[in-house]
């Protein structure tokens, strides 16, 4: 279980969402190549392998029913009957990292930030934009089901305690499927608000492709955030017991979003100090770095500020090139091009510039994490193993040293701690374990670095 917090990352990804959507017509494949620069050198990364493999992880973490072009082929289904206890359908969606338990916040943010990669770079994903959308209309079909009803958002399906008392596969699932809801009697602001983003964020990216979808995507996007508004309350106040410590919103729901809405020039503040917070070398800095480069925020999953980092990076520039602007820090003048220049580099040392030389996404390069924290690659597949695996007779793997049967492509770990070493053991869940929001931000920039160095 990766923790997700809803931290001053995801609050600067926020405010500029609201300041994107505000100041320009995002129209989807409308990026003119222009717009982004080029890097002029080689570079020694396969982005364009790399964002296929970033989109490939998706179909390892669907619950439900799998179609036949499923890729991930050791993956069979499973949670088909989740959300019967309660008679509401709540059969398919994502697991958010290595467990079989379906958290509403996670997959909402995941969600939001896949839809924002397309909405910025999609014209640039050539024959990876059609797997983007595909991997955002699972969530977003799931995400369809959970507010089919007015005033009511099914948040979780599975209780984390007891599904970690068990090392089982998701085919195998026999911990309970306990639905938990958000009504209101019982608020949750900021889930709330996150589902609304998906959903609206998704419905640009189907406007062209699908406009009956796109349209139903928009309405049940309005009656949610009407929703959100109305009944107003945290998320972890009402479930604490349930969502905390996993996925508390430890920052409570942002006021400008049920408040009255502050200038445009207010967005812009916010975002151009978290910028210059996390830029090396000026006077507002306040980001920590490991000694090989990785901007470094907390241990447990670190990689998914370093990849909502990244994405913020790459796409302010995009907008500040258009508008012909830069970020004034304390007096040193930020340019596109240096943030451009601090994605990459964050980017890079993912994919293996580090001093362990290591790849952190699964399947890519010569040396990447063999003992991720995820049930369903640690345990023998459904093909190899078709009889059940039972509850705990799963842990004498979790406790092995060998390498995961199940190659889980393109999963983005937690990463390396703050001096840049990686253990790869299956039982650090804080920097072995994959989580579908650190690749749900990474798309995006590795989208733009393809493009950028003429490999797309």
């Amino acid at each position: 279980m990766a923790f997700f917090y809803l931290s001053s990352t995801k609050l600067a990804i926020a405010a500029l969402l609201v300041l994107l959507f505000f100041t320009t017509s995002l129209v989807l494949c409308s990026v003119h190549p222009g717009h982004h620069g080029r890097h002029p050198h080689f570079s020694s990364h396969n982005y364009r392998d790399a964002l296929t493999k970033s989109i490939i992880f998706f179909e390892g973490q669907r619950s439900g029913k799998l179609p036949p072009n499923q890729r991930i082929t050791w993956r069979r289904d499973s949670a088909l009957s989740d959300g019967s206890a309660v008679h509401v359908d709540l059969v398919g969606g994502y697991y958010d990292a290595g467990d079989n338990v379906k958290f509403g916040f996670p997959m909402a943010f995941t969600t939001t930030m896949l839809s924002w990669s397309v909405i910025e770079f999609g014209g640039l994903m050539k024959g990876e934009l059609q797997n983007a959308r595909q991997a955002i209309r699972w969530a977003t079909d799931y995400l369809l089901k959970t507010t089919a009803y007015p005033d009511t958002i099914y948040v979780q399906v599975g209780e984390a305690v007891s599904d970690h008392a068990c090392w089982e596969r998701p085919e195998d699932m026999d911990t309970p499927r306990n639905v938990f809801k958000i009504d209101k009697n019982t608020p949750g602001t900021e889930v709330a608000a996150e589902t609304a983003a998906a959903l609206a964020s998704a419905s640009l990216v189907f406007r062209k492709s699908d406009p009956t979808y796109s349209k139903l995507l928009a309405r049940r996007a309005i009656r949610v955030f009407q929703f959100a508004d109305k009944y107003r309350g945290s998320y972890s106040d009402g479930l604490k017991n349930i969502v905390c410590p996993f996925y508390c919103s430890y920052s409570g729901y942002q006021a400008f979003l049920v408040q009255k809405l502050q200038s445009l020039h207010d967005y812009k503040s916010h975002a151009d100090d978290y910028i210059c917070s996390v830029i090396p070398g000026t006077p507002m800095s306040q980001a920590q770095y490991t000694p090989g480069g990785l901007l470094f925020t907390m241990s447990d999953s670190n990689m998914q500020y370093v990849t909502s980092t990244s994405f913020l990076l790459v796409t302010y520039a995009k907008y500040l090139t258009s508008a012909h602007m830069v970020v004034n820090c304390g007096g040193i003048l930020v340019t596109p091009k240096m943030l451009r220049n601090v994605a990459k580099k964050q980017v890079d040392y993912l994919l293996g510039d580090n001093p362990l030389k290591m790849s952190y996404m699964v399947g890519y390069g010569a040396r990447y994490p063999e003992r991720i924290h995820h049930r369903g690659s640690s345990l023998p597949s459904m093909l190899v193993h078709p009889t059940k695996i039972q509850c705990s007779s799963g842990f004498s793997m979790y406790n092995s040293q060998n390498p995961n049967p199940n190659i889980l492509v393109g999963a983005v770990v937690g990463g390396p701690d703050q001096h840049d070493d990686f253990p790869d053991q299956r039982s650090d869940y804080e920097q072995s374990e994959p989580a579908t929001y650190i690749n749900a931000a990474l798309v995006g920039s590795l989208a733009y670095l393809a493009h950028s160095f003429g490999q797309l």
